[in-house]
């Protein structure tokens, strides 16, 4: 990661940073763009992003001529990080894990206003991982059944209340019959974010883990380790945008997240390209 690239976990000191609010506009003080606003790219991305974004940024800030932008990102659950937002966190990009977020900001905080409409990004795909047990080897019917069979077996998912890779793992599961029978027999264990449920399959204090396929592919685990679900067995992942504030260099920023170069990192770090 490059110097000017700063990640942080979520920070009590984005809540306590505000700017004065714009004369005229009925939006939260903090959120509205200001001339004395820091030049500092703010960002706050969903947890899976956590992989591919800091390339995207080096690509971003070399592509574009740009060595000393400084772009500051906070990774955590999408559900977090808009309660940070409604909170008055002073970020200027969101880059949420799903559709509902953003739109949500749309809706509640900007009124409709079209300078701030949701985009999509990227679509995430799911993967079933474990760092202890081989999964690559198996289909969709048999995997289930290996899942439904051993009831000593853990398996997590990300909190499907703020994790939109949760969500659609609760899904799967549920289409599966194995989610209420995995709940009652305790072997279901949930995680704050996908970043937390890729740590607990990894270091094996689960059996099984869903998670992002990005993630996989990141840390370059042999086939035999993971399993790649059908995109149709689960409610797709449709990752969704926002701009916070109307700074140039936010708007410039997502414009280049949607490129064909932009593109093409999410693509080989997993995701599928959106048009």
């Amino acid at each position: 990661m490059g110097k000017n690239i700063t990640v942080s976990s979520l920070s009590l000191a984005l809540i306590l940073t505000a700017c004065t609010k714009e004369k005229g506009t009925d939006l939260p003080a903090e959120i509205n763009n200001t001339t004395e606003q820091s030049q500092i790219l703010r960002i706050a991305a969903a947890a899976n992003l956590s992989d591919v974004l800091p390339e995207i940024i080096e690509g971003y800030k070399t592509d574009k001529g740009l060595p000393n932008q400084e772009i500051e990102v906070t990774f955590a659950s999408s559900g977090k990080l808009y309660s940070q937002i409604i909170s008055g966190a002073p970020y200027d990009i969101f880059l949420a894990a799903n559709q509902d977020f953003p739109a949500q900001l749309l809706n509640e905080v900007f009124k409709g206003d079209a300078n701030h409409t949701p985009f999509t990004y990227t679509q995430g795909q799911l993967s079933i991982y474990s760092a202890t047990k081989t999964v690559g080897v198996f289909d969709q019917n048999t995997l289930t059944e290996l899942l439904n069979s051993n009831d000593k077996s853990k398996i997590t998912i990300a909190n499907p209340e703020l994790a939109p890779y949760g969500a659609s793992a609760k899904s799967y599961l549920q289409t599966q019959n194995l989610y209420e029978a995995l709940i009652a027999q305790k072997r279901l264990i949930q995680a704050e974010n996908i970043g937390q449920a890729f740590q607990y399959a990894h270091t094996g204090s689960v059996d099984y883990g869903f998670v992002a396929h990005s993630q996989v592919i990141a840390m370059k685990a042999t086939p035999e380790h993971f399993y790649l679900l059908a995109p149709t067995s689960y409610p797709a992942i449709l990752q969704d945008g926002i701009l916070i504030t109307n700074e140039a260099n936010a708007a410039d920023f997502t414009d280049y997240l949607r490129s064909p170069t932009g593109q093409a990192y999410f693509s080989r770090a997993g995701y599928l390209a959106v048009r």
